[in-house]
């Protein structure tokens, strides 16, 4: 088995990220082994499932329509 040390020196300017998912990984820089890590806490201390959803959504509202304006993105 062989070590490598690696030494360098990263300038980021600008980083645009896409998007962020609960698996994602974004890594700047080497690494010899990326271990996966999941962690859950209960920092609110509940001890019972979350009310459902009453409120009804807006007249000509579809499901998975935002509930926000989302401006559409432009180019640089």
């Amino acid at each position: 088995m062989s070590n490598f040390y690696i030494q360098q020196s990263i300038h980021i300017h600008l980083i645009k990220i896409g998007g962020v998912s609960n698996s994602s990984v974004f890594q700047i820089g080497s690494a010899g082994i990326i271990k996966p890590s999941s962690h859950l806490y209960n920092t609110g201390g509940f001890t019972e499932p979350a009310p459902e959803y009453e409120t009804p959504l807006p007249s000509g509202t579809f499901v998975g329509t935002p509930m926000v304006p989302l401006i559409a993105p432009t180019k640089p």
